[in-house]
């Protein structure tokens, strides 16, 4: 019986073993969910738009889109969830470009157009060469920046690094552990996830309103993980969290009450957080 019990505790013991080294080794696959597009690919959307290029020190490739207005009031860092390329996420653009901004959606490395190797230090820092880009052709007092759930990890650390009108962030995460653990809590994620996108530590350093939108129902990265990252903005910074009680992971954007937010985020100041 004892001899049993071992063998049963060592089996079980090499299972763990080995779903901790498969997520360790194919973690970014479950992370970024990316759908490569040919060079040759082309966009078609209604606004209009230009491409955007940018070459990295390391020799990656970056794409973007650039959706253009007329007597732009601002502009907008979008900054995409984890799946898909600009060729679903490029369909956002009208909420920007409806009230006078202009948008500005890069694809991460391995997205769409977007080459590179990936870690995250490479696409903190891409993301802040396109702030800078999109900044230097408006001026920081018209760039807001924008994240959406996994952009959201990038979108903390350019607001804290820079100056921006204001940070929106649609169901973000404070810290991605919150996530790994929210999907399997049993793996050692300290020691496993390569990936941190520690937003509750870069979110200290911000100084323009923080805007969160975040549904209580959202299976994917948990509502009580919201209410860390909003806890951790300091406390003479504006700052609203506008919540949903049904709402769930991708249908805030369904609200009315997120539609008319937005449009008085957007506006000239109209509606500033508490």
């Amino acid at each position: 019986m004892l001899a049993f019990l071992l063998y049963s505790l060592g089996l079980l013991g090499l299972v763990y073993l080995g779903v901790c080294l498969f997520y360790w080794w194919f973690q970014e696959r479950f992370i970024f969910v990316r759908f490569p597009l040919p060079e040759r690919y082309v966009f078609r959307f209604p606004q209009p738009f230009e491409e955007w290029r940018m070459e990295r020190p390391d020799g990656a490739r970056l794409h973007a889109l650039f959706f253009t207005v007329d007597e732009p009031a601002g502009a907008v860092l979008y900054l995409h969830g984890n799946t898909g390329s600009l060729r679903r996420w490029g369909k956002r653009a009208p909420r920007f470009t409806n009230q006078r901004h202009a948008v500005l959606m890069p694809d991460y490395r391995g997205y769409g157009k977007s080459t590179g190797a990936l870690s995250e230090a490479a696409l903190h820092a891409d993301v802040l060469a396109w702030y800078d880009r999109l900044a230097a052709r408006f001026g920081e007092g018209k760039v807001l920046v924008y994240g959406r759930s996994l952009g959201t990890g990038m979108a903390v650390p350019v607001a804290a690094a820079r100056s921006p009108r204001a940070l929106v962030l649609e169901s973000p995460f404070a810290n991605f552990l919150d996530v790994a653990r929210h999907y399997l809590a049993i793996l050692p994620y300290r020691w496993l996830l390569k990936y941190r996108f520690r937003s509750d530590t870069a979110i200290r350093k911000v100084r323009c309103p923080v805007y969160i939108f975040h549904g209580m129902r959202d299976p994917l990265v948990p509502y009580s993980s919201a209410l860390r990252l909003y806890a951790a903005i300091p406390t003479d910074v504006p700052r609203e969290l506008i919540t949903f009680p049904k709402g769930y992971h991708s249908d805030l954007a369904g609200y009315p009450r997120f539609r008319r937010k937005l449009r008085a985020i957007l506006g000239r100041g109209e509606e500033k957080p508490r």
